[in-house]
């Protein structure tokens, strides 16, 4: 399918764009090889292809929640330039 001059300014129009003639025809080419590949693939036969949100099931690949050893607070807090009542002490972002 190919887009005439006219169409292309039309698009371009919709996307705010100001092209060049260059830029122009170069985008004419490019959108009309675009939309010759659309047909192509629309001739291909669909009919006993189930429609899915995706095209490979999905698994959960998220392990399971698991108590695991842990440092103490008293540990981390050890390297923490200023600290307070048991917590990180940082400097206000927002005054």
């Amino acid at each position: 399918m190919n887009l005439s001059r006219e169409e292309v300014l039309r698009i371009a129009t919709l996307c705010r764009l100001y092209l060049s003639e260059d830029e122009l025809e170069r985008l004419r080419e490019q959108l009309s090889d675009i939309l010759e590949n659309f047909e192509i693939l629309q001739q291909v036969d669909t009919s006993d292809v189930p429609p899915t949100a995706y095209p490979i099931p999905l698994e959960n690949v998220v392990r399971e929640d698991e108590i695991a050893p842990s440092f103490t607070r008293d540990d981390i807090l050890a390297n923490a330039p200023r600290q307070e009542e048991g917590y990180f002490r940082v400097l206000p972002v927002l005054e």
